[in-house]
């Protein structure tokens, strides 16, 4: 994809959240690699008035955040450029303020393994990062220590971020995060859930390699 599909692929994935009722007004943020840049949703601007020249773009190796564009980024460019910086696997990154996974970061409680969609984050638990303040240094940190080993966390009183290879995949991620989110939650309303174990999350990821939507191009 050139720039221009991908500026447009960011804003198209920022609406879609919107519509899903994982954001609401301009909450909520999304990137994208671009060669050695990221797009990233530009800052305070409802998801329905955004269009792709206003998206911002950043070198990922600049820990400035200096950007080109006509709208300054969203103030949580350090933990987008962090994953992709650190990540090379990373292709997208999808943070949302969606009410379960929300829910459960207000209540610190990471996510064990209720349900075997589980294994698609690589994981046996989506941890939940520690609460400091948006848009700052220590926050880019703690989301990257969560992080380690899976493709999404929860944030402390915040909400969620994912990360994956593409687009695609990073917005079904971040479906089926919120989507466990809202088990769990049920779950711990009628009793105490049945937690899977690290075997039957391992056997499950073997086959997870290309389970789930992919990428047009792939």
């Amino acid at each position: 994809m050139n720039e221009t599909e991908i500026r447009a692929e960011v804003v198209a994935a920022y609406q879609e959240l919107s519509r899903e009722g994982m954001n609401k007004g301009a909450s909520g943020n999304v990137s994208a690699r671009c060669g050695d840049h990221m797009l990233i949703t530009p800052s305070g601007i409802p998801s329905a008035q955004m269009s792709p020249d206003q998206v911002a773009k950043i070198a990922i190796d600049d820990e400035t955040g200096a950007w080109d564009g006509p709208c300054k980024p969203s103030t949580e460019w350090r933990f987008h450029r962090g994953i992709l910086a650190s990540r090379q696997d990373a292709g997208a990154v999808v943070h949302t303020h969606a009410p379960f996974a929300t829910i459960l970061s207000v209540l610190r409680k990471p996510i064990p393994a209720i349900h075997y969609m589980m294994a698609a984050f690589g994981t046996t638990e989506i941890k939940c990062s520690g609460y400091t303040t948006f848009g700052t240094d220590d926050l880019s940190k703690m989301v990257l220590d969560a992080m380690d080993g899976s493709a999404g966390c929860l944030m402390a009183n915040h909400g969620m971020v994912v990360t994956g290879p593409n687009m695609t995949r990073a917005m079904w991620l971040a479906g089926e995060l919120e989507l466990l989110a809202s088990q769990y939650y049920h779950s711990l309303l009628l009793g105490k859930p049945h937690i899977l174990s690290a075997a039957d999350i391992e056997k499950t990821a073997e086959s997870f390699s290309s389970y789930g939507p992919q990428a047009a191009e792939e």
